[in-house]
């Protein structure tokens, strides 16, 4: 039944839902672990993505399915700084993020981030003003393979991998992913 219900459902599917939809009883958790055992060295693997488990093409077959496609619309640096602050250091406000980035963010920014589900709004401080806060989604972190916001890479793997090399990046804001802001 656990196998027949991640099949079907086209977006990671949490535990307590699994636990609601299968006979009284039945232990999900006991189920997802021997799918995800039966399915290791397969051509599909069960992971743990964001808040639930999914099918997904094994990483080693992947190459296989990949297909060469135009992007027909890509992130503006304003975009991709300020989904990196969400991601870093959400739950955050606008006034969060435009002191982080210097510069005010475009209500365009967020509105296309959210257009896309990789941010949503969160719940909002308990501040004078009562402004709303943004948080990144489960679709971000199925789009980039992780199963929690603490899977981002730090700021050392980050300058490893080049990404901030040459920049002068000694003193940017990263705190760890998780950590309330």
């Amino acid at each position: 039944m656990v196998e027949a219900i991640l099949f079907a459902s086209p977006d990671p599917v949490p535990l307590a839902e699994l636990e609601r939809r299968l006979p009284p009883g039945s232990d999900a958790r006991a189920a997802v672990d021997r799918l995800r055992r039966h399915y290791e060295g397969r051509g599909v693997v069960l992971r743990q993505v964001g808040g639930g488990w999914a099918f997904r093409t094994a990483p080693d077959l992947a190459h296989l399915l990949s297909r060469e496609a135009v992007e027909t619309r890509r992130l503006s640096r304003a975009a991709i700084e300020t989904l990196a602050i969400v991601a870093y250091h959400g739950p955050v406000t606008r006034t969060e993020i435009e002191e982080i980035r210097g510069v005010s963010v475009s209500r365009g920014t967020l509105d296309h981030l959210m257009e896309i589900g990789w941010i949503r709004l969160g719940r909002r401080r308990q501040t004078p003003g009562r402004p709303v806060t943004y948080v990144t989604t489960e679709a971000f972190l199925d789009h980039f393979g992780l199963a929690s916001p603490a899977d981002l890479p730090n700021l050392a793997e980050l300058r490893a991998a080049g990404f901030l090399s040459g920049q002068g990046t000694p003193e940017l804001p990263l705190k760890p992913p998780g950590s309330e802001g």
